[in-house]
């Protein structure tokens, strides 16, 4: 009897779940109707888009899709992807009046990303409308895109930061040996730095060399751009940098031409329609970002180009086989899957491949490589260079039909490099593990924990890495059209920042991704042609039947929030199991700042 029970308590249960699931599809399908419903907005006349510069520039938006963002799940950050298409949709809409910059909270590992949406912003200027910039403060970010507006406002009491760029990369190889645990090393290329955070205590020569050239390179880039709007002088502006400006009296900001005046939050809003045309008693329709992408695009009519983001760490297999992440990856069967469908889809007339890397597995780069050579043979492939496309990164990009990197794109990083954990102190001296073996061979114990690499086999381990990078610069020489020995003089792991890879010959032209795509229009011979933007993001069934990345990246964010600077090397640690041995890897955290 008790049995009998149990078993009709089990079917009740059983029976109650199914319907809560049934009752639960029908709000999903309910919530899907009406999304479709709100799939486009009409925008008003006399409005006003809102670009609000806070919390974290990506290169596509990590907002939670669907029914997650139905739940209020808080915003992780900014997608560039998203801003620089509101940016044309403004410009292109006549309803819209203008642009209001607000500055907040706002940080980007990217001066490139940066630099995108300033040029797009003065693309939206030569179309007559204004743009307009306030904020109670600036970073030094977010007044480099402010600067391009017609005016700039500051509260009376705010900060402005205006102090230059510096690198300040962490070494951590006294802190593992507190531990027991260090770095044995296989690597080719003199400038290949990314190492020397496990292996040194302080920058190599070369590398140093490496990183003033670009970091200055960023800088004149930033000082030129500013100066040209501003109309202040690049020695008056470096001068402004040495003395901190962000610390002096406000009213000093103004004297310097940085600023054009200084308001109140309440006072805002009256001097934005002034600046518009608009009357004063006109309400202002205020339109976001999140707005803007449900405004209708008006390119939507002809042949189609398909623009595929590659972001992340490049890692052998599909997105859910590499163990933990550390944000965004390149997985390679993944792509090479996607690629391989762009260029069987006889739509799509022209692949875009937008890269935003500093590498990772040398494998998985030689394999997406190899996709990147048969879809070239069908159709033009344009690789635009976010803010990073560098070692395993430009690998990818070699062997594509042109190359667009922005001035600031930091790339190049040719050169390879083998790291592996020596855990033998850790576990022997620290922990008192003993080992002891048996062995049918020389080197049976090849890569065993109870002991470091012997000479001969960091021999066995170099040639390998040697032959590695011998491939990689075939890789290049042939898709650019260069000898052997005018690859190994710009190689050896140095990164270039896009300006000097065009006199190098790394990269074809410069722009954004909007260069990119009127190149492959060029190349595919369009006359009319629309964007399509790869891969798709997740519908809401497949956030709940496969878990949401839009949670993980959000979760991801939290914890780099909370760690902080020691985030990226932690992280590192974590997932070297999962990694190739062998990496094309630019420094993961060059900390400009």
């Amino acid at each position: 009897m008790k049995e009998f029970f149990k078993m009709v308590f089990a079917s009740m249960l059983g029976f109650l779940l199914f319907i809560l699931l049934i009752g639960f599809l029908g709000v999903l399908s309910i919530m899907g109707m009406i999304a479709s419903s709100e799939a486009t907005k009409e925008v008003e006349d006399k409005s006003v888009m809102v670009l609000n510069l806070s919390g974290t520039l990506n290169e596509r938006s990590e907002n939670i899709p669907g029914f997650l963002s139905f739940l209020n799940f808080p915003e992780s950050g900014l997608g560039l992807e998203e801003v620089l298409d509101a940016i044309r949709k403004a410009k292109e809409n006549d309803k819209i009046k203008g642009i209001y910059i607000e500055s907040g909270m706002f940080s980007s590992d990217s001066w490139a990303s940066l630099q995108a949406i300033r040029r797009a912003l003065a693309d939206f200027k030569s179309s007559g409308k204004k743009v307009v910039a306030y904020g109670d403060s600036y970073s030094q970010e977010t007044y480099y895109i402010a600067s391009v507006a017609d005016k700039v406002y500051l509260n009376p009491e705010g900060m402005l930061d205006w102090h230059g760029i510096a690198s300040e990369p962490m070494f951590f190889k006294d802190l593992m040996a507190k531990f027991g645990v260090k770095m044995q090393l296989a690597k080719v290329g003199k400038y290949k730095s990314f190492p020397e955070t496990f292996t040194a205590d302080k920058m190599s020569d070369a590398n140093r060399e490496q990183i003033t050239a670009f970091i200055n390179g960023i800088w004149k880039n930033v000082c030129n751009d500013v100066s040209a709007s501003r109309k202040i002088s690049i020695d008056s502006l470096n001068a402004y940098a040495d003395r901190l400006v962000m610390l002096e009296d406000p009213k000093e900001l103004l004297a310097k031409r940085m600023v054009d005046g200084f308001l109140y939050t309440d006072q805002v809003k009256d001097e934005v329609k002034k600046i518009m045309g608009l009357e004063a008693d006109d309400e202002i329709d205020q339109l976001g970002i999140a707005d803007m992408t449900l405004v209708q695009d008006k390119r939507n009519e002809g042949d189609q180009i398909a623009v595929y983001y590659a972001c992340g760490d490049i890692v052998v297999g599909n997105e859910t086989s590499n163990g933990p992440s550390s944000g965004y990856q390149i997985a390679s069967q993944k792509v090479c899957r996607d690629l391989q469908n762009l260029m069987d889809d006889d739509d799509v007339k022209a692949v875009v491949l937008r890269i935003n890397s500093g590498g990772g597995s040398a494998y998985a780069s030689e394999q997406i490589w190899r996709q990147v050579e048969l879809l070239k043979k069908k159709k033009p492939v344009v690789v635009s260079m976010g803010g990073m496309a560098a070692s395993g990164g430009y690998y990818i990009s070699s062997g594509s039909s042109w190359i667009v990197a922005e001035p600031t794109t930091l790339t190049g990083s040719i050169g390879i490099f083998g790291m592996f954990p020596d855990m033998s102190g850790l576990l022997k001296d620290k922990l008192g593990v003993k080992f002891d073996e048996v062995k049918t061979n020389r080197n049976s114990t090849f890569g065993t924990k109870s002991r470091p690499f012997t000479e001969q086999e960091i021999a066995y381990l170099e040639k390998y890495v040697e032959r590695g990078y011998k491939l990689f610069t075939k890789r290049v020489a042939d898709g650019r059209k260069m000898t052997a020995t005018q690859v190994e003089a710009i190689a050896q792991g140095r990164v270039w920042i896009g300006e000097d890879a065009l006199r190098i010959k790394l990269v074809d032209q410069l722009g954004g991704l909007d260069t990119a795509v009127s190149k492959a229009a060029k190349l595919a011979k369009l006359s009319e042609y629309y964007t399509e933007n790869y891969p798709a993001r997740r519908d809401l069934l497949d956030e709940l039947m496969n878990g949401s990345a839009g949670t993980d990246n959000y979760l991801d964010e939290r914890m780099r929030a909370a760690l902080g600077e020691y985030y990226q090397p932690l992280m590192m640690l974590k997932t070297m199991p999962y990694r190739d041995a062998i990496q094309a890897r630019i420094p993961f955290d060059l900390r400009l700042r």
